[in-house]
């Protein structure tokens, strides 16, 4: 993935290598490239590529961020169990603390997950 948007960090996953995409179907993503980019404007992160389950979505809809109903206003069909999706670090984090974290792509990523997920939190969801 080229950087070609303004304050877009580099584009590197957790092993230094280029960023892989998560999923463009669902398209996911801070910038909805299909990638976990981040940048300045991406407050909460979302450097996590996370293949969702469906623990982990009634969770995330227990605690007010609802994943899994479709918002047709804002073109989201709603996450299913199976689904990639680039979560916020903090929110991973939080799932890892509170037993529903769901398993992660490291390919795809992104370096600036570590600065919130350690790197052993993270790789002990590694799938594959």
């Amino acid at each position: 993935m080229t950087d070609d948007r303004p304050g877009q960090v580099p584009s590197r996953n957790v092993d230094g290598g280029p960023l892989a995409t998560c999923s463009t179907d669902p398209v996911t993503g801070f910038f909805r490239d299909g990638c976990c980019n981040t940048g300045p404007l991406d407050t909460g992160q979302h450097t996590v590529c996370a293949v969702v389950t469906a623990e982990f979505l009634a969770h995330s809809k227990y605690l007010g961020n609802d994943l899994s109903t479709p918002r047709p206003e804002y073109g989201f069909a709603g996450l299913k169990p199976g689904d990639r999706w680039c979560l916020c670090a903090a929110r991973f984090l939080q799932a890892h603390e509170e037993g529903v974290a769901p398993q992660v792509d490291l390919a795809a990523t992104h370096e600036r997950a570590l600065d919130i997920v350690p790197d052993a939190v993270l790789r002990s969801y590694a799938i594959g």
